[in-house]
């Protein structure tokens, strides 16, 4: 897992398909697209605009995905994100779906939180259970999220 702000991203050590989404982000005006999905690179590195709403963590199920890496950007608003390594020990709430590239645990055994302003990303690897748009409360966010295949890396 990485997390930083996008405002102050070294990119030397990031793989270059890490790099591409990076710079795509810092150089992109959100605020004039629609939510949607947008190629990027075919189906091997593309976008996701979403306009969510925020959920107490309790309502939001912790997540994997096993062939994707996800680089999410928050926007605009206010979210705290979980994040812990799967070592397996999670119980599943919903079973691994090959054509979405998701799981879902019911809960995320030492999940840690990162709470993000605009600006904030994080880069979300298969190892990591990540649970996003949580707050305390109900909380308007545009969220950015790019999808780069691990045949990318």
């Amino acid at each position: 897992m990485i997390f930083g702000h996008i405002s102050n991203v070294n990119p030397e050590p990031y793989p270059q398909a890490i790099r591409f989404a990076l710079d795509y982000l810092a150089k992109t005006n959100f605020d004039v697209m629609a939510p949607g999905r947008y190629p990027l690179k075919g189906d091997k590195i593309y976008v996701q605009v979403l306009d969510l709403e925020t959920t107490p963590k309790a309502k939001n199920f912790p997540e994997i995905h096993r062939t994707f890496i996800d680089v999410q950007y928050l926007h605009s608003g206010t979210e705290i994100m979980g994040v812990s390594t799967d070592l397996g020990n999670n119980e599943i709430a919903t079973e691994y779906n090959p054509e979405r590239d998701i799981l879902y645990y019911a809960d995320a055994e030492n999940e840690q939180e990162l709470h993000c302003r605009p600006g904030n990303f994080a880069v979300f690897f298969p190892e990591d259970v990540h649970r996003t748009a949580i707050y305390n409360g109900t909380e308007k966010i545009r969220k950015i999220v790019v999808k780069i295949a691990m045949s990318e890396i």
